[in-house]
């Protein structure tokens, strides 16, 4: 259940509007991972932290992609320009939240491994880094994600249009960045291609799930 019990909130939304390209024909959000679909995994594993909301923004096939959620309480929103890129999911998301909040974490919808407790590290993390502006996991220096925004790049973002996406917002102003060193590769571990839902599928073999 989201719960919001550090002296920092932060916000979330969930980017699953995308048409999954690379993965052969199969909508990704469907993938089953140990049981159930990516997507409600990936949810299910945001509601158990302590984020203050969440809001899952869909777009492609949002109908089915709605029905995979069945069984959790989750708002959802529709972008109907997801065809346009990433960043009007991530305009469309940051708009719907609407409660205050200090930070806003960016979470893709393919990335299994993650945890509740890996989402309460950066929650936590992002409390003990209060000038912090954009907080942003590395695992033997390969850049990772969900991210988390400051309440005022938030702003910045909406403010820039759909061309400023997160990954360029990071390039281009490296002295906003403060990077942390994340314990394991659960950050930088996701799911674009039929190989790598083979190799998930052999950890799972190994107990991962």
């Amino acid at each position: 259940m989201i719960q919001g019990t550090t002296n920092r909130t932060v916000a979330a939304i969930v980017l699953a509007a995308g048409e999954s390209r690379r993965m052969g024909g199969t909508n990704k959000l469907a993938l089953d991972i140990g049981g159930e679909a990516l997507l409600h995994r990936t949810v299910r594993t945001l509601q158990a932290s302590t984020l203050s909301d969440l809001v899952v923004v869909l777009g492609h096939e949002a109908d089915a992609a709605r029905s995979l959620l069945d069984g959790l309480d989750v708002r959802t929103v529709v972008n109907e320009a997801y065809a346009q890129g990433q960043m009007t999911s991530v305009h469309r998301g940051l708009e719907a939240l609407t409660r205050p909040c200090d930070g806003v974490m960016i979470c893709l919808s393919d990335q299994p491994l993650l945890t509740s407790g890996d989402i309460d590290f950066l929650i936590d993390a992002f409390a003990a880094r209060p000038d912090a502006a954009i907080l942003v996991p590395v695992h033997r220096g390969q850049r990772g994600n969900p991210i988390i925004l400051a309440s005022t790049q938030r702003e910045a973002i909406l403010a820039g249009g759909r061309n400023l996406g997160c990954k360029h917002l990071i390039d281009r102003n490296p002295e906003l960045v403060t990077t942390i060193e994340a314990p394991s590769d659960h950050f930088v571990f996701d799911l674009d291609t039929p190989a790598d839902y083979d190799s998930l599928q052999r950890q799972g073999a190994g107990g991962v799930f």
